[in-house]
Formats: C-alpha cells, structure tokens, sequence
C-alpha cells in the first residue's frame, strides 16, 4: 500500500545512554508540506529523524505514517514503508567505491526488479533532476560537496518516495553551494510533490524551504509556526539564531524569495 506522505509524531520520548533526548515531541505533516525541524547541536532533532524512518524505537510515544505506528509494524511491512520514504543523510553517504550512476541505482537493485536500460533510464532521470546528468561514470572523488549533496538528493528519490528526509542538507557547505541546494530541495519539491522534513540548524535553510518551522531545543518543541511566525516570536533561542546568523535583511530575502 501506497503511502500519501502523512507523518504524525505523537508524544514522542526517547532516552539513549540514560540521559533524555526527546521530552514528548508532538508534530504533524500534511501529505506535501515541508517542515523544517530547526536547532542547535545536541537539540535532539537528528534522534528525532532516525525515529520517522524506524530506526529507533520510542520509550514513549508514537511516528506515524498514513497511521501506522512504525515500531508496531511487522518486519516485510516496515521494508514497504521504508522504501517510500528517502532520505538524505548529511555527509550525502555516497559509496565511494561506486559510481555516480551505480551509487543512485542502489535503492533501484535492492528493492525492484527490472530490465537494465529501464533502471538506467531512471537513474539518468534522477540525476537530470538535481542537475547532475551525464555524470554517471564519475567517482565521488571527483565531485565537489555541493554535487555530492546532489547525487545523494538523487539517489534518495530514486524510489520516488512519498515522504524526503534531509539530515542537515547545508552542513559544512559553503554559503553560496548551500543557497543553491536550498534551491534545489524547493524545486524537487514541486517537481515531485512530496512531504519533506528536513532538520537544520541553518535558518536561512529552514526559512526558505519550509512552510513550517519547528524550534527545537532540548528535546521538545518551543517554537512551531510559519517562517513570519518564528521569527516574530520572542522565544530566546530564536532571537539567538536572529542575532548569531547576522542575518537582519538577508531573514526578508529569504521570505520574499520563498
């Protein structure tokens, strides 16, 4: 069964080394809504996306996709679930010992059966997508961080999920490659209509992609609205983003242009 990209996350808790990590996060995404799960180091927003893609099972609380609570599901269903959500890991996790090419045909191999030339058509499509075609045969050597980001954003589509998961997509980027992908992750998203929830703590990142942004600190929530809403608030953590990016006009850019 298809899923249509709905994602609830229901009084979550989870402790990892006896120390608490997330403190009863709640959230809901709407099928074809970005969100952005903004805060610092150590907040608790990575714990968090391991949990939408089951990989970590809650003390407390619920993810659910389409409904299904994913640490109740079977084994053979949680792998179709899996399959339709793509993720986008923050290093982009490429293999190094494969090609470009190879690297996005990976999902393809591991989870359909097809002929050669069809998977090869897909694969060209998926890297023509993030502008990376006719790339296939380079090594990641000799990709530079920006288009390692991209083929990772290529082969996470590969699938064609419902639901895109980026795990710090601007980390260690430089500011003008990471407004690009920025541009890039917006684009996937009209082009392919999926629900995206990408964690950051990058507010340029959160403000120009997301529809909603959650403020996170210490494992809860305590800022959730819409860019003009964050930034509003008087919540200090938020005011400390505001005052640490430097950002003042560069903030009405990224609203107007988003």
């Amino acid at each position: 069964m298809e899923l249509s990209g709905r994602v609830e996350v229901v009084d979550l808790h989870k402790a990892l080394g006896g120390q608490p990590v997330l403190r009863g996060v709640s959230l809901r995404v709407q099928p074809g809504e970005a969100v952005a799960i903004l805060g610092p180091s150590g907040c608790g927003k990575t714990v968090l996306l391991r949990h939408l893609v089951g990989l970590l099972v809650p003390d407390r609380g619920e993810v659910r996709l389409d409904g299904e609570a994913l640490h109740r599901l079977p084994p053979h269903r949680l792998r179709e679930v899996r399959s339709q959500v793509g993720v986008v890991f923050q290093s982009a996790a490429l293999f190094d010992s494969l090609t470009v090419g190879e690297n996005v045909a990976f999902p393809l191999r591991r989870h359909r059966r097809m002929p050669e030339a069809r998977l090869q058509e897909i694969v060209a499509e998926k890297l023509n997508l993030v502008g990376m075609g006719g790339t296939e045969h380079k090594m990641p050597a000799e990709l530079s961080g920006g288009m390692r980001k991209r083929v990772g954003i290529a082969r996470a589509l590969a699938l064609d999920p419902k639901i895109v998961l980026y795990d710090e997509p601007t980390a260690g980027l430089d500011p003008v490659t990471a407004r690009a992908v920025d541009r890039l992750m917006m684009e996937v998203r009209a082009r392919t209509r999926t629900t995206t929830v990408l964690v950051t703590h990058d507010l340029l990142t959160a403000f120009a992609v997301a529809d909603r942004v959650a403020v996170m600190e210490a494992g809860r929530f305590v800022v959730t609205g819409t860019r003009e809403e964050v930034r509003a608030s008087p919540h200090p953590l938020v005011q400390a983003f505001l005052r640490s990016s430097a950002l003042g006009g560069v903030v009405e850019e990224a609203i107007r242009e988003a």
